[in-house]
């Protein structure tokens, strides 16, 4: 009975069509009672009287109300029972293998329907991590991916078929899917062995074939949202070829985005190549109608800044009303951020894109113990709030850091911070 009553949740849009369907039952009655001349109808009546007077002993007006009320009260549990039951139907032969209560999955999807836009900028794995967590608390959910790998299967993609590199956007499709576990499993295959395939991963020729097949990356990604039951949009920066190079502090110049790490010299920015490049309409849709925009977390050097560099994106990021969160890393990264502060972390993607892209650096406070890490080329990212607040950004604090993974951040943990932001901060006037 309890599961029966959910169905008149708040948000679940059921009980505006429970009424129409009231009101199309009363109306159905009353014109076959007028059809018949009320003649079934008076049966009716009279044997409900005749009814409550053997019980009552007498004609008691109370006990006709009674009972015209349990009879209303039965005709709504049949209206909701036999509505849940058609939805049900319906259900199991459009999603066969769904265990979960329809009432719990529809009740969620109303809710995440209802949750704040958010997009976040970047690439790699710290974002697939973000979006893990993120799509449990919103469907409305936007990933503009850097398009300058050049490195493994997306790079070998790339220089043969001319396309943007599959890699990282299909890191976030998997990350937003809402599919079987083998589904994702399969996206994620490599191949192995020393055939032509070795290398490949399942996902980026998937992808590879589908932008062969529609004639665009873009209209590719939607339509493998749908065989992944994708939650939210992955949208490329860009649609055009690039090439991430970076400056470095002695002069040099790096070229390529697997490059740069390997140079293992201290970067003074970034720039790609050629240098104006277009934005996908999309991302920048994405980022201008956002409640909240998220940059990271990820490399900073080669998975956010490549976004920024791209034609309008810093722009646009500037000027929305929206509640901006940069998310540093819990860990330095050898031959990009070593030796960086958080503020380092900021001022580098204020230097790339100017004062107004980030309001809000948020850190992680949970110390990862030092045998954890030593011997290793990284080590915890030192919070110098002091130096983040004096660039006019306010540092916020949380337990980030994943149970399972090193020096990792938790994607529930994770999301869990940024909505508590969102919702308390909200967006700006």
């Amino acid at each position: 009975m309890f599961h029966l009553l959910k169905w008149l949740y708040p948000g679940m849009k059921m009980k505006r069509w429970l009424l129409l369907f009231a009101i199309g039952v009363l109306m159905f009655s009353f014109g076959g009672a007028l059809a018949t001349n009320y003649e079934y109808l008076g049966l009716a009546e009279e044997e409900i009287f005749m009814f409550v007077y053997r019980v009552a002993g007498s004609y008691n007006y109370m006990a006709t109300t009674i009972v015209g009320f349990l009879i209303m009260t039965i005709g709504a549990c049949l209206m909701l029972y036999s509505t849940r039951s058609i939805i049900r139907s319906i259900i199991a032969v459009l999603i066969p293998d769904r265990s979960e209560k329809i009432v719990d999955l529809i009740f969620r999807e109303r809710k995440l329907g209802r949750g704040p836009a958010v997009t976040v900028i970047g690439g790699g794995h710290g974002l697939s991590v973000l979006l893990r967590g993120i799509k449990t608390s919103t469907n409305n959910v936007s990933a503009v991916v850097t398009v300058a790998d050049d490195g493994g299967s997306s790079g070998r993609l790339r220089e043969e078929l001319g396309i943007i590199p599959p890699g990282d956007l299909r890191n976030c499709l998997v990350a937003l899917a809402d599919t079987e576990p083998l589904m994702e499993k399969l996206f994620q295959y490599r191949f192995e062995g020393n055939t032509a395939l070795a290398g490949h991963s399942f996902g980026n020729l998937f992808i590879a074939a589908m932008n062969e097949v529609t004639g665009d990356m873009e209209t590719a990604l939607k339509a493998s949202s749908k065989v992944l039951a994708v939650k939210g949009r992955v949208i490329p920066a860009s649609k055009e070829h690039v090439r991430l190079d970076a400056v470095m502090t002695d002069g040099t110049v790096v070229e390529g985005e697997s490059q740069i790490p390997e140079a293992h010299k201290k970067i003074r920015r970034v720039q790609l190549f050629p240098k104006e490049v277009p934005a996908v309409p999309a991302a920048l849709e994405a980022i201008e109608s956002a409640d909240a925009i998220i940059l990271g977390p990820g490399s900073l050097y080669t998975s956010i800044m490549p976004n920024l560099l791209v034609e309008g994106v810093a722009r646009t990021l500037k000027n929305s009303k929206a509640i901006k969160i940069y998310i540093c890393n819990v860990m330095t990264q050898p031959g990009e951020t070593d030796n960086y502060t958080a503020s380092q972390h900021a001022k580098a993607i204020l230097d790339h894109t100017g004062q107004g892209a980030i309001d809000y650096v948020l850190v992680n406070s949970t110390p990862i113990p030092e045998e954890m890490w030593r011997g290793t080329s990284s080590t915890p990212v030192e919070v110098d709030e002091d130096k983040i607040n004096a660039m006019g950004m306010g540092l916020i604090k949380a337990d980030l850091l994943s149970a399972t993974e090193v020096g990792r951040h938790d994607p529930a943990k994770l999301c869990a911070a940024v909505m508590k932001i969102i919702y308390s901060l909200g967006t700006k006037d």
